[in-house]
This record gives structure tokens, sequence and C-alpha cells, in this order.
């Protein structure tokens, strides 16, 4: 078989997009905007492609006195390692970047771990009771939340949602692009390549529900790039048929321990979540340290480790603090100024250079969970 090399185009392509760690690493700490479009008309009344959104009579009131707003974020869950601490860290930066805005009372709820069932349960009890004004929400995935998204609008109740793309009527979906993110990842890869002078091959994704769309796009767009750059690279599993871990510690270490004894040729791995900190103990403890290499979602002390040793490429994060924080500033801005903010997410790539400052930002974030 003919050697590939990775192209120059390839490469200038993932300089170009990726920039240097120094760029990253001097970003703001958050990404949350705090002005946006000015609609006529807003909050009492805006038109958008598919309708006319009508501000409640009860809520229209409170805003026309400056009176306090009940502001509600709905969340994934309560319960998981890494994502439930950072996630509840970002919704009390929300409402507190909110406040001078618009003065609200901030309440979160969520399931103990995913229930898209209960988190709509939970969403109607506070409908029920009159005790929502405007509402950020997380769904657990694109479609399980629609229908309520669409309710509350329907009823005059601002909606943003954030984290997942969501296929609701929201005024804004806060949150990353799949299958941008997957490209971005890839060119990360492409980049560390050609920096370090590594010739690798076979690669392979995978995740915790690979059949998530969010996961399909970053295990479809990685796989296309990589494959563009290295026409004769592997892959042992592609977004047909990504390796799934589940979400639970134990289980995804000894999934990736099996995967890695059955595919003793594969170089990279891709985690499209939370789980790479996983593949990485996976590889150490089996001696492959040097040999195997993974890159992975969100921040974690696991996967900052195993980028000092050498294991892991980078860690993308995105920035769960943001999307949590989100709905509570775009409610205030709408409501006192008749702006809808934007979409502003983009990830965070945290190479080898980037950690001492990752693990600062991390410590923090857990700290006010």
């Amino acid at each position: 078989m003919k050697k590939a090399t990775v192209s120059k185009l390839a490469i200038i392509a993932a300089c170009a997009a990726i920039g240097s760690a120094t760029a990253w690493a001097a970003e703001s700490e958050t990404q949350i905007p705090t002005s946006g479009e000015k609609v006529e008309g807003a909050p009492f009344e805006v038109k958008r492609d598919w309708g006319t959104f009508k501000l409640a009579d009860r809520i229209a009131e409170k805003v026309k006195k400056g009176e306090k707003i009940n502001y509600v974020f709905s969340y994934q869950a309560s319960g998981i390692p890494l994502f439930s601490p950072q996630f509840a860290a970002g919704f009390e930066m929300g409402c507190k970047m909110a406040q001078p805005i618009y003065p609200m009372d901030c309440t979160k709820i969520a399931p103990v771990q995913n229930d898209a069932n209960q988190q709509v349960s939970q969403i109607e009890a506070k409908l029920a009771a009159g005790e929502i004004d405007c509402i950020g929400i997380e769904p657990v995935d694109s479609n399980s939340l629609t229908a309520i998204t669409n309710k509350l609008m329907d009823q005059g109740i601002p909606v943003f949602t954030s984290g997942v793309p969501s296929n609701g009527h929201e005024f804004t979906r806060f949150t990353q692009v799949p299958l941008k993110e997957g490209k971005y990842a890839a060119e990360a890869v492409l980049k560390w390549m050609k920096d370090n002078n590594k010739d690798l091959k076979v690669f392979a994704v995978s995740g915790g529900d690979p059949t998530q769309e969010w996961a399909q796009g970053r295990m479809k767009s990685f796989t296309e790039t990589i494959k563009a750059a290295i026409p004769d690279a592997k892959f042992i599993t592609t977004e047909a048929n990504g390796l799934n871990t589940s979400y639970e510690p134990g289980q995804a270490y000894e999934v990736y321990r099996s995967f890695l004894a059955a595919n003793p040729d594969v170089q990279v791995i891709e985690n499209v979540d939370i789980g790479a900190e996983h593949a990485d103990r996976a590889i150490e403890s089996m001696g492959l340290s040097g040999k195997v290499f993974t890159v992975g979602w969100n921040s974690s002390r696991g996967q900052l480790d195993a980028i000092e040793k050498g294991i892991q490429i980078a860690q993308f994060d995105q920035r769960w603090p943001d999307q949590a924080g989100f709905g509570a500033v775009a409610c205030a801005a709408l409501l006192k100024n008749g702006e809808i903010l934007p979409n502003t997410q983009t990830l965070k790539a945290v190479f080898k250079d980037d950690v001492e400052q990752a693990r600062a930002e991390l410590a923090k974030t857990m700290s006010q969970k």
C-alpha cells in the first residue's frame, strides 16, 4: 500500500482553523454575549420565521413595572459526574450576570439522571403553578423537549435552549454545531501530527451514546476530515458503528480495555463526550502510552493529566458553564432591552501548553458547584 502523508493544504487549513494554543488560552472566561439582535416590538411581540410570539399578559405586566421575574433553568441531570457540577456552577454564574440587566429569582430543576419524561414533568409542574416567566432548557436530545418548548412559547413564555441542538421554536439555541466540532477536532489532530512528526493511520470513534445526533455529527465530520487529509487512513469504527462505552466510568474503562485488546493496531481514539479519560486509563494500564492517543470533549482532571503525560492529544471544552448560564442572561436581555442574544458558542481546544490554565478554570468551576 502506498504510504500516505497529510496533505499540505490540509495542514494549512488545520493550522488556520486551530490557531495557536496561546490564542485559545487568551480567550475570555465566558462566551455568553451581552448584546444581540434588537427586535421591533420585543419583548411584547416578536415576529420570527416560524410565526409571532406574544408575551403572556401576566409577564408583560411585570416587565412594564420592572418587577422581578421567575427564571427557571431545566437541565438534563443533577447527578452526572463532571457534567452536573459544571452546569450547576454555570447556572449560578448566569444568574449573577443577568441581575444587573433585569432582576429575577432563579431556580434550577433537573432529574438526577437523564430522563426526558421527568424533565418535561418538572417543567409542566412549574408551568401549572405559574412559576415560569422565562426559561432556559438544556434538552436530553434534539426532539424530546420540542413539544414542551413550543407549548411554552405558544403560551407567551420566552424559551432559550442550550447544550444540545433542538428542533423547537425557541428564540436561541446556544450550543455547539456537531459537524463543525468534529471537523475542528480532526484539524487539531492533524496539526498535532505535523508538529510532533507523527504518521498515524488507524483511528476509531467512540462515545457514551454514539446514536445521539450530536455524537453522530462529531464522529462523522471527524472521520471525513481525517480521510480527506490521509487518504489511506483506516477507521475501525465510524458514526455507523461507533464504540458504545456508556457514561459509567468503570464500564467505559473495561470497554476500552477490551477494544484495545481486540484492535492492537488502533492509534487514535476519539471520544465525543466525557469518557476520554477512561480510554486514557486503559491505554496506560495496558502499557500502550506513546502508541495509542486520544482526543475527547469537555474538561476533567483525568483528561488534563493524560494530556500532560502525552497520552491525550487535546480536550475540546464546549464550555458547559456558558451553556448553563446563557438562558438567564438571554431572558434579561430580551425583557429589558428587546434583544435576542445570538449563539456565539465555539470549542475551546486545550493542548499541553494550556493545561495549567485549564486546571485553574476547572478548579474554579467545581468550587462553585
